[in-house]
């Protein structure tokens, strides 16, 4: 048991899943099981009992800090004498390859859009952020993809400002992962949304501070609840080598994938690719870049070896 002066320093609340269910207050599941299958990602068995003890809960918190920004920005522009705009509310999830960002963001994304105020709630992915592979290829950077410095930060920086200024349609552009690569001229618009749900893996990095002591923006700077997903190593590891396999049975047989060659190794092979992939590109990424900012999330979901949640931190106020 943590005694109280080292509770006063522990920067988050901690609760295991049981405690953090009994947080949903009654809150109503509107998803079916069937809706929670066509959500969740290739490799994440998440099922509606564990939709409904740990993202209603977390639908219901959200439903709070939205409201709180909210009365904030209303006083703001009442104090500064200006008519009240719509600001959009953005959430954050982030957390190593193969964890289940892409699952918990578009779960969050059906839940919060059937709240009785009926929100508009878009969500996008950093992916479309990356340089195309022409780029990355002319600047050496192509076993860095994924790593902070593959991505347009300027470009991406500025959508999430112009998102919060109010604009509206804004274009994004589309990565596709069948052929690895962002599309040319193909682009996702944005159009003011109530919410915008922002999934990848850097969207948590502060960035280097120019010693001018200028003031600089960080995609961070506009994300007003951050999630971070967070899992073991080793089982992260296991979990993109049966992802990797599953889509070497799928995906990688269209002849049009980028990674088509792969479906022809044999297994042994592929495990022997796969791990490293692994161990050169995803786990230095995560380990250089992506686990240092779990500590700057609002709320961490934590994994245990079966991919379900075990444990939810949630950043004391």
């Amino acid at each position: 048991m943590m005694g109280r002066s080292e509770a006063g320093l522990e920067p988050y609340h901690r609760f295991t899943k049981a405690q953090w269910s009994r947080l949903r207050d009654g809150e109503e599941m509107t998803l079916s099981a069937e809706e929670i299958e066509r959500l969740r990602s290739l490799s994440d068995p998440i099922s509606l009992d564990e939709a409904e003890k740990v993202y209603l809960p977390l639908s219901r918190l959200l439903s709070f800090y939205v409201e709180a920004v909210q009365d904030l920005h209303s006083v703001s522009t009442r104090f500064l004498n200006r008519p009240v705009a719509k600001v959009p509310f953005i959430v954050g999830v982030a957390g190593s390859v193969a964890v289940g960002k892409s699952t918990t963001a578009r779960i969050l994304q059906a839940l919060l859009a059937r709240w009785k105020s009926s929100p508009k709630v878009d969500l996008i992915t950093t992916d479309g952020f990356l340089y195309p592979n022409a780029v990355l290829e002319e600047r050496g950077l192509m076993q860095k993809k994924g790593f902070p410095e593959s991505y347009d930060r300027a470009r991406f920086v500025k959508f999430l400002a112009d998102i919060k200024s109010g604009k509206g349609q804004l274009a994004v552009p589309t990565y596709s992962h069948l052929v690895y690569d962002v599309v040319p001229g193909a682009e996702l618009v944005v159009d003011r949304p109530d919410i915008l749900i922002v999934e990848g893996l850097n969207i948590l990095q502060p960035g280097e501070l120019p010693r001018t002591g200028k003031p600089i923006l960080f995609a961070s700077d506009f994300i007003d609840f951050s999630i971070f997903i967070d899992a073991d190593e080793e089982d992260l590891f296991e979990w993109f080598m049966t992802r990797f396999f599953r889509l070497r049975e799928t995906a990688f047989r269209d002849p049009t994938s980028f990674f088509h060659r792969f479906s022809e190794l044999s297994e042994e092979e592929a495990r022997t690719y796969g791990r490293r992939v692994w161990e050169t590109i995803n786990l230095k990424n995560l380990r250089d870049n992506v686990l240092p900012t779990r500590g700057r999330a609002d709320l961490v979901l934590k994994k245990g070896r079966s991919h379900l949640i075990e444990e939810v931190l949630l950043r004391r106020v």
